[in-house]
């Protein structure tokens, strides 16, 4: 199943409203578009969503790099992900640019096979619940927005946190307040603490059953986290701090004497490099005896289905957090998973299950063999 060309476009979406954290907000999401055909006509799909602040990326960069004239590399090469993964890792630096290229050829893989991809990886469970994100923003405004959540059968809410640690304390007791244990409440502070705001939070919340903290200081502050009780510690999710295999290393050797100082680890396809990166850290995490939990971007449901599809693979998984999709006000792609309340689950389609929405022709750069 040779590849014969390579497709690609550039898509903006605007957000369905505009987000926050503690870095920054957006009102609209910049993706690239990759579409990989092999000699029999099969087309696999991929898509890069970069986080400048999370990995330096740009969506210019991105499409820089998967500019067709620069792919041709891969024509005449059989479309095998593991075959070319180090290819991959050679020609293409950023990881959400090679997180585009290795989804599309799993999906055409698993469409070979015939099986969606989580059975060709191999399923470990059959579906699980997600966590939907409401940004930084007032009180009124976050429960408002979880009284839409709550409506719609959602019922995990993460909160983003680390701009003003007392508004961020107000918010969540205001949603404790609200909706009682039937809210699990996490937490994502996006490296916006500091030491003694982290203190301050940790004291504050410890009666409103927050379920995790995901990396409330910058990576630079790790150790710090180590003079948190173990208890508090398994609450901490390392996102910013573990991009691969080497940071979760680093980690382990910090808490080689006290114990780790996270409890788990967040891990995105954008942010490692596409499902053969990420697998290979889960089973690092897993081997670490660490939870993992399965993140995004803002994507559309592309990269949302092959997250979904490889965390369903990974015996580790403890905690999804894929609502990426569910931002865009435009999406170019439909299928790849169900989403019932907060369950999420794949598609009984070959591959990814995802269409592609109807686009110009002209719009595609493109290079054939």
């Amino acid at each position: 199943m040779k590849l014969v060309a390579v497709h690609t476009r550039s898509f903006t979406s605007p957000l369905s409203r505009p987000y926050a954290i503690s870095g920054g907000s957006w009102d609209s999401v910049d993706m690239v578009l990759v579409e990989l055909t092999t000699v029999t006509g099969q087309v696999g799909h991929g898509q890069a969503s970069p986080a400048e602040e999370v990995t330096g990326e740009t969506a210019a960069s991105a499409a820089r790099e998967l500019d067709p004239a620069q792919l041709d590399f891969l024509i005449g090469r059989e479309a095998a992900p593991l075959a070319l993964f180090d290819a991959l890792c050679t020609h293409v630096h950023g990881p959400a640019a090679r997180a585009a290229l290795d989804m599309a050829l799993h999906d055409l893989s698993a469409q070979r096979a015939g099986l969606p991809l989580v059975e060709q990886l191999g399923r470990v469970h059959r579906g699980l619940r997600t966590s939907v994100t409401i940004g930084v923003k007032s009180l009124a405004e976050t429960l408002a927005e979880a009284d839409e959540y709550r409506a719609r059968g959602l019922c995990h809410i993460k909160v983003k946190t680390g701009v003003d640690v007392e508004l961020d304390l107000e918010r969540l007791a205001g949603l404790r307040e609200r909706f009682g244990p039937s809210l699990v409440l996490r937490v994502d502070a996006n490296q916006g603490y500091d030491v003694p705001a982290l203190r301050r939070f940790v004291t504050a919340t410890a009666s409103l059953d927050i379920e995790l903290i995901e990396q409330p200081l910058p990576p630079a502050l790790d150790g710090e986290l180590l003079a948190f009780p173990a208890e508090v510690r398994r609450k901490f999710i390392a996102d910013e701090s573990v991009h691969s295999e080497a940071d979760l290393e680093r980690l382990s050797a910090l808490g080689a004497r006290h114990g780790a100082p996270f409890g788990g680890v967040n891990v995105k396809l954008m942010k490692c490099g596409g499902p053969t990166a990420a697998l290979r850290l889960a089973r690092a995490v897993e081997r670490a005896g660490l939870a993992l939990m399965w993140g995004c971007m803002d994507e559309s449901v592309l990269g949302i289905a092959a997250a979904l599809h490889t965390a369903l693979a990974s015996r580790a998984t403890a905690y999804l957090d894929l609502d990426g999709s569910l931002d865009l006000a435009e999406d170019p792609y439909v299928g790849g998973f169900t989403l019932d309340g907060d369950r999420m689950e794949t598609l009984p389609r070959p591959g990814l299950g995802v269409t592609a929405s109807a686009a110009p022709t002209d719009a595609w750069e493109q290079r054939r063999a």
